[in-house]
């Protein structure tokens, strides 16, 4: 995959692309603390699509917010409409992992024009906060935002030493945790930094409950398709009785494999969202919205 640009009004987003730009665009979203390098695996066998991994703002080599901002969850859908208002975009099919998934679910429920379908990789729904607990969830965040000045900032002598601390929070293999790790880390004098925003760690101050998360997902009106690992996230089982029979149109598959399945199967992954889109096909050649 090739490095792309995108110079929105308010920051830059930096990303990659298989460079395949005649063919239709297939945006890609990827998980907290992830990268678009996480989509590598799988654009080698999306070769029909223009394939754009972004990374999301404070991630990989894009912008973070200024000094004096935070990440709420709702200031990536405006970053993605930013960008698909730059591009000129009408409406996309989006692949997205975790937290993207969640963003890009989001995304298709307040403005359904722009997005023809969703594939959502071992995420659906959202990570909400129950409305007894909203008190408690502002507090630690207002404390944790509170500490951030007085954290040094960790280096790692080595490419291998980041890569093995990645490694002991995740289910990620070598190879694959040192594709996404490379993208993350920045090299200096010290050793090897994480290019990622510090902020993205902190506590959120507030969550969606689960009445609000329920109402975004049945405001998503395009097809759905969701694939996740056997071993994966462990918030996905119980959110799929809570959230599939809410979508207009969801179809599930599960393979073996943890949270990064489409990395770890990404032929598989690639042949599920194939047959997906083949079977919303249009006679025009088009994606069915609806």
């Amino acid at each position: 995959m090739q490095p792309i640009t995108f110079q929105l009004p308010h920051l830059t987003l930096h990303g990659l692309s298989n460079g395949n730009e005649k063919a239709p665009v297939l945006l890609c979203l990827h998980g907290w603390l992830d990268n678009a390098a996480s989509f590598e695996p799988l654009s080698q066998y999306l070769s029909k699509y223009h394939v754009i991994a972004i990374d999301l703002a404070g991630h990989g080599h894009s912008d973070h917010r200024s000094a004096d901002a935070y990440y709420h969850f709702v200031d990536w859908l405006s970053d993605l409409h930013a960008l698909f208002e730059q591009q000129q975009w009408q409406a996309l099919d989006i692949v997205a992992h975790s937290m993207g998934a969640m963003i890009a679910s989001a995304f298709a429920a307040a403005l359904p024009e722009r997005v023809k379908s969703l594939t959502l990789i071992d995420s659906i729904g959202f990570i909400t906060t129950p409305v007894s607990d909203t008190c408690q969830q502002l507090r630690e965040g207002i404390l944790n935002r509170a500490k951030l000045p007085y954290r040094n900032k960790k280096y790692h002598e080595t490419l291998d030493s980041a890569v093995q601390a990645r490694i002991k929070v995740s289910d990620l293999t070598y190879d694959n945790a040192k594709r996404i790790v490379q993208r993350s880390l920045q090299e200096s004098e010290q050793g090897f930094s994480w290019r990622y925003d510090r902020k993205l760690q902190l506590v959120s101050p507030y969550r969606f409950s689960e009445a609000q998360a329920v109402e975004l997902v049945k405001h998503i009106r395009c097809r759905c398709l969701l694939i996740y690992g056997n071993s994966g996230a462990n918030f996905v089982k119980p959110a799929i009785a809570i959230y599939q029979p809410l979508f207009q149109d969801m179809s599930c598959h599960h393979l073996v494999g943890g949270h990064h399945v489409h990395m770890e199967e990404p032929e598989q992954v690639a042949q599920l969202i194939e047959d997906f889109f083949k079977k919303n096909l249009l006679s025009d050649g088009s994606i069915s919205k609806y």
